[in-house]
């Protein structure tokens, strides 16, 4: 291939293979049984509370299969390509967008060690992981969040790599 082709043509973007399973994770974090029924508070730091768990639980169990740690790279690329995309329409500027970039990975990478450690532990410390990272309304018990959480995790472990890739996921 020439370098002009190169240049010019049009190379597939991998991410495009992880595309709709972003999506996916993004509708099933605003699903209404979250914020109605398990207490999430309903607000920008909530959604993106519960954008993160659920991403959290996919790259957990993308990364139990070889296949899917390559994708799982393409996914947070997303994530950043997304968040980017969100902080920029809320007038945060170039000058300190990737400084909120940078925060918002350290946040992800935090977050996806504590409910590594928290699913293996059981309930009980999903639901501690939960208090400290979901923005609940008051009186909400994080318990349920982890519970629905963890139901989720049990429900995306029977499914296959490639239908995790497609983003045949949750209900």
């Amino acid at each position: 291939m020439s370098f002009l082709a190169r240049l010019f043509g049009n190379r597939q973007d991998d991410r495009d293979t992880v595309r709709e399973l972003w999506h996916r994770i993004v509708a099933i974090a605003r699903e209404k049984e979250w914020y109605r029924d398990c207490g999430v508070a309903d607000t920008l730091a909530g959604r993106f509370d519960l954008i993160t768990l659920v991403l959290s639980l996919v790259m957990l169990r993308m990364e139990r299969e070889e296949a899917l740690i390559a994708p799982s790279v393409w996914l947070t690329e997303l994530f950043v390509e997304d968040m980017d995309s969100q902080l920029r329409e809320q007038g945060v500027g170039d000058v300190v967008v990737g400084k909120h970039i940078g925060k918002l990975m350290g946040t992800l990478g935090g977050r996806l060690d504590a409910y590594r450690e928290a699913m293996a532990a059981g309930e009980d410390a999903m639901a501690e992981a939960v208090r400290r990272n979901v923005t609940l309304l008051p009186n909400a018990a994080p318990l349920v969040v982890a519970q629905r959480a963890r139901a989720f995790a049990a429900g995306l472990a029977l499914v296959p790599g490639f239908r995790v890739l497609a983003g045949e996921i949750g209900q």
